[in-house]
């Protein structure tokens, strides 16, 4: 089963809970993981057993990271802020990195990740 990352900057939280209620059906038929707080949020709105990691600034993102190097992720949906200034910055930017280095399809804003999630549609009607 695939495995899709799902990750959203505070100013983000709500966009990507909309964004999972809007998608619910289609990623409830896949394996989720996501940073502490997103997450536990959409753990507790949808539950739809996400697997949580550490929060993106205590090392979250630099997991998920690792998981797309060693081929564990599939799809990563990253609501990113690009107007507030990051702590974990350098972190961040390795994770998008990682994406591009292995090919993994990355949507960093909600408009972005619609798409993906009509691809995985596609995908599984073939």
């Amino acid at each position: 089963m695939k495995t899709i990352a799902l990750i959203a900057h505070d100013k983000k939280k709500t966009e990507m809970l909309e964004f999972v209620d809007h998608h619910k059906d289609v990623l409830s038929q896949y394996d989720l993981i996501a940073t502490r707080t997103t997450g536990t949020l959409i753990n507790e709105k949808f539950h739809l057993n996400v697997k949580t990691l550490m929060s993106g600034p205590l090392g979250g993102d630099q997991q998920i990271g690792a998981l797309v190097a060693t081929e564990k992720v599939d799809l990563v949906i990253f609501l990113r802020d690009p107007l507030t200034s990051q702590p974990h910055e350098p972190d961040i930017t390795a994770l998008l990195r990682i994406c591009d280095v292995h090919n993994i399809p990355l949507a960093t804003n909600r408009r972005s990740a619609h798409i993906l999630v009509k691809w995985l549609v596609t995908e599984q009607n073939k």
